[in-house]
């Protein structure tokens, strides 16, 4: 246990009990959606760091599919939550911006700072462009949905059918992707961290109470969203396409640029492109799923057009970034106008 609780990685673990006690006081809304949002940030990355110890102890197969499973833990906990609310737009927003986040702020900050330190930087080039082929699959596939709504003309219930048929070929092709990927790997130098060095009973039980608190701030994050967006008079769309990404992914987000400055190109891509893939893929067919027996009513894979255009960008930008193999730091910082080009647009766009 010496390694679970070192504060020089976990102190902002201190705000989890702030921020539970702050809401049975009935603390400020924006108080508390500020300390829930702090909060869950080191409880996703005890997630992250347990699923690693995990996988030291399971072997290097098993523990592809648990990270590929729980990778994404934090962001998918908070979306369920949103969704049993009934925040379905909040749900939707959130996949977008967790796509475009990885695929632009986390990307783009690797390769800034990667090239910065190390200037140019290779990588394995068919891993990553079958990561981006994979996501250029998932843009066809949430937008299809859109456009058989427009040719409909608003048929709920067939939009639904078809959401549903096509989050399982979604999720069929994720699972023939991670068989691939672990059938082909890419040689890694083996990353020295503390939770390596976790017992598995260590691991298990820091990932079991991580999620129970994961949960928990995530009522807590979404119980105050609506009085957060009228204080600061920004819309639900901006906060579930921005600030929520952000902080579901948190932990992977640093690690892809620890991983960046220490030339390790093929994990640092693989944490971001790979993690793109898994939001659209995975998480977001599942949350179909899922809303078919949590929440008001079923969540669908009809995404505002702006949202389509966004993700069809980033794509392509990324694909022609990692069409030749290699980064430098100048490309690391186009990625990051077209971030905050299109932040900018989510700001500015009306609910």
């Amino acid at each position: 246990m010496r390694y679970l609780l070192k504060p020089s990685s976990y102190w902002l673990l201190l705000l989890v009990p702030v921020t539970i006690i702050g809401n049975f006081l009935h603390w400020n809304a924006l108080l508390l959606f500020a300390l829930a949002v702090l909060g869950i940030t080191p409880l996703a990355k005890v997630i992250g760091d347990a699923t690693e110890a995990l996988s030291v102890h399971t072997g290097p197969q098993i523990g592809g599919l648990l990270n590929a499973t729980l990778g994404n833990a934090a962001e998918l906990i908070i979306t369920i939550v949103a969704l049993n609310a009934g925040l379905l737009e909040l749900v939707k927003a959130s996949i977008t911006g967790s796509i475009i986040s990885n695929l632009l702020l986390v990307l783009g900050t690797a390769i800034l700072f990667g090239g910065l330190r190390n200037g140019i930087q290779r990588f394995d080039q068919a891993t990553v462009g079958l990561s981006t082929t994979q996501m250029a699959l998932a843009v066809i596939a949430l937008s299809v949905p859109a456009l058989f709504a427009h040719a409909m003309s608003g048929n709920h219930w067939a939009i639904e059918e078809m959401s549903l048929g096509v989050s399982a070929v979604m999720m069929l092709t994720y699972l023939l992707y991670l068989i691939f990927g672990l059938s082909h790997p890419v040689k890694q130098e083996a990353i020295e961290t503390e939770a390596a060095h976790w017992r598995l009973s260590t691991a298990l039980i820091a990932l079991g109470l991580a999620t129970i608190f994961i949960v928990w701030l995530s009522e807590i994050l979404v119980g105050v969203v609506e009085p957060t967006v009228a204080t600061l008079g920004v819309s639900e769309f901006f906060i579930g396409i921005i600030v929520v990404p952000i902080v579901g992914n948190a932990a992977e987000h640093f690690v892809a640029v620890t991983m960046a400055r220490k030339n390790q190109m093929n994990l640092s891509l693989a944490i971001s492109v790979g993690s793109s893939a898994q939001i659209a893929l995975f998480v977001a067919p599942l949350l179909v799923f899922i809303s078919l027996f949590v929440g008001p009513e079923p969540l669908t894979l009809l995404f505002h057009p702006f949202e389509l255009a966004a993700l069809g960008a980033a794509t392509i930008i990324a694909a022609f970034i990692a069409q030749d193999g290699e980064s430098n730091w100048m490309e690391g910082a186009q990625l990051l106008a077209v971030f905050l080009i299109l932040a900018l647009a989510f700001f500015f766009l009306p609910a």
